[in-house]
């Protein structure tokens, strides 16, 4: 929970900001980086790697809605949570 509360207060808009798409990607990008850690230990779990892909798929889609608004916002924040652009 402390991990997470980090999370949104390092990529925050303002104050009260907990659930803009800056703040959805961060969280997801952490959730993939544990579930991928975890499947790599249990290969054989197929629920956890169909929600891994959803995750994916998710953030995908959240990372082209704020490229598709501010592309500058987009480059920095693939940047400070090291994705492939």
């Amino acid at each position: 929970m402390e991990a997470k509360s980090k999370t949104i207060e390092t990529y925050q808009r303002h104050d009260k900001d907990t659930g803009s798409a800056d703040v959805q990607v961060a969280i997801l990008t952490k959730k993939i980086l544990s579930l991928t850690e975890h499947l790599k230990i249990n290969n054989k779990d197929f629920s956890s790697r169909r929600g891994l892909l959803m995750m994916v798929s998710k953030r995908r889609r959240l990372l082209d809605y704020i490229n598709k608004t501010d592309h500058k916002r987009y480059v920095a924040l693939t940047q400070s949570l090291n994705l492939r652009r």
